[in-house]
């Protein structure tokens, strides 16, 4: 467990880590949303301008999990504690980086909106944010730039308890902007 960290955020780390691994999204991105939502399990939080809520960790909004209701997956399912909203987050995310139009940070901030002020406004705070947990990451972790496949970044050697699961980028050519280096984690498999 990232010993740097307060207690309160090892879930959102760790939960965030994985589903970048299993969702094949940047885990800066994803520690991104996850620190710009803000939210906490049980959390619901009501929008004054359409009286919709923002529910859970990743603050899911019920007018986007009435859609996802066909698929069985409710509020409740969202607002409990586990990795489950960040599953589903990073899933959301990687659907909109692969589809969407525009950079990918625009792509990202969709996960909030597709309204251009407000995903600009997004978009903004979660290239600041997405680029701190990169260095937290590099720093704590060897990465790799996914667009460069022979380099790689040497990090100190985190102690056992700090290792974590992997975090692997979709492909550079999709990510590709001038201002990102898409990153991944490297997990080495001898103790």
């Amino acid at each position: 467990m990232p010993l740097d960290l307060p207690p309160q955020m090892h879930e959102r780390v760790v939960c965030s880590i994985a589903a970048a691994t299993k969702y094949e999204v940047p885990a800066n991105i994803i520690l991104a949303v996850a620190e710009k939502e803000n939210g906490r399990p049980g959390q619901w939080v009501r929008n004054s301008s359409n009286g919709s809520y923002d529910v859970g960790p990743l603050q899911f909004n019920t007018r986007y999990l009435q859609d996802l209701a066909r698929y069985g997956i409710t509020a409740e399912h969202v607002a409990a504690a586990g990795c489950y909203s960040f599953d589903l987050a990073a899933w959301r995310l990687r659907m909109h980086i692969k589809k969407d139009r525009g950079d990918l940070w625009t792509r990202a901030a969709n996960y909030h909106s597709r309204t251009p002020q407000f995903n600009q406004v997004y978009r903004a705070d979660l290239m600041i944010r997405a680029a701190k947990w990169a260095n937290w990451l590099t720093v704590r972790y060897p990465t790799h730039d996914v667009s460069n496949p022979a380099s790689t970044v040497a990090a100190a050697t985190p102690a056992k308890s700090e290792r974590i699961l992997p975090a692997a980028a979709p492909k550079a050519a999709s990510l590709a902007t001038p201002a990102y280096v898409p990153r991944q984690l490297i997990v080495s498999t001898n103790p």
